[in-house]
């Protein structure tokens, strides 16, 4: 088996792990970030009344799309970053930089793959984040699709192929911008620990490779919360005037914002994302380290 295709595998594990530990709260900060504002006082009121109007299972909404997607995405994710990395270190090793044989990549290095590790995946993830959140938004009681090959059906056959790619510039800036802080948080912990304790990767242990991708979420949404709010509003926004779209673009939709709801709009939500990060981004890099080590030993 080729080391990209260990890298994709051990992502899958990892992308598993991080949307069956953070989609209930995923589709609380969705909720949050495109209702009108004074529809939810906070966060707990946002969640309850999913719980009341919906049930229990409403938190796992539109699971099987991230499920699926969110696998690939992530698998996208480490399999690039890690090809970037080997190149990197082959490079460092050629000019003798870097220890490890090169493998301590520079923090510039690091952000470098990681932007290229967003851009690879935003291709993915934003048709499958699109078609999560329209099921995440939609009517209990009245639900325009049946699941997420519905959904897909029914836009690609009335709004065509390009639809699914809805608010995609706005989610390659995300990816981008998000990864490069990602990989580079959670790299140069795993760095330190190594230097700091004499340990090899391999021997970092369940509890740091859970910390420090924690931290590394945070690291990840201190970047892209506001850029994550304007995704969710184009995707969920009409797809023409004829089925009410308010936005022409990524700039009108700041500025329609902005003007009606105010800064505050731009963080609306940040409290179950802020809860959510910790344990399914710590979820995702455990499940990455644990695969690797099964897969590469």
């Amino acid at each position: 088996m080729s080391n990209t295709v260990k890298d994709l595998a051990a992502g899958t594990a990892g992308g598993i792990a991080q949307v069956l530990v953070g989609q209930p709260f995923d589709i609380v900060k969705v909720r949050m970030q495109t209702s009108a504002k004074g529809t939810y006082s906070g966060m707990m009121d946002c969640a309850g009344g999913i719980l009341k109007n919906e049930g229990p299972l409403a938190f796992y909404k539109g699971t099987l799309t991230p499920l699926l997607g969110i696998g690939v995405c992530v698998s996208i994710q480490f399999g690039a970053l890690e090809f970037a990395k080997r190149k990197f270190a082959e490079q460092n090793a050629a000019r003798g930089v870097g220890g490890d044989g090169g493998k301590l990549l520079s923090a510039s290095q690091l952000v470098v793959a990681g932007v290229g590790a967003g851009l690879a995946n935003g291709w993915v993830s934003g048709p499958v984040e699109h078609i999560r959140i329209r099921l995440q938004t939609q009517s209990n009681t009245a639900p325009l699709y049946k699941g997420p090959f519905d959904a897909i059906r029914k836009i690609t056959s009335e709004h065509g192929i390009k639809a699914l790619f809805k608010g995609q510039m706005v989610t390659f800036l995300r990816e981008a911008s998000g990864y490069g802080a990602y990989f580079l948080v959670y790299e140069k912990l795993v760095q330190r620990e190594m230097a700091t304790t004499g340990i090899s990767r391999e021997q970092l242990s369940p509890v740091k490779a859970v910390l420090y991708g924690a931290t590394a979420g945070y690291g990840l949404w201190a970047v892209i919360y506001p850029i994550d709010m304007i995704k969710s509003r184009m995707q969920t926004d009409g797809f023409s005037p004829s089925t009410g779209q308010k936005y022409l673009n990524a700039r009108d939709c700041v500025r329609k914002v902005w003007r009606t709801e105010g800064i505050s709009a731009f963080t609306r939500g940040l409290g179950p994302t802020l809860i959510r990060s910790p344990f399914a981004n710590g979820a995702t890099f455990l499940g990455f380290e644990l695969a690797s080590r099964v897969l590469y030993s």
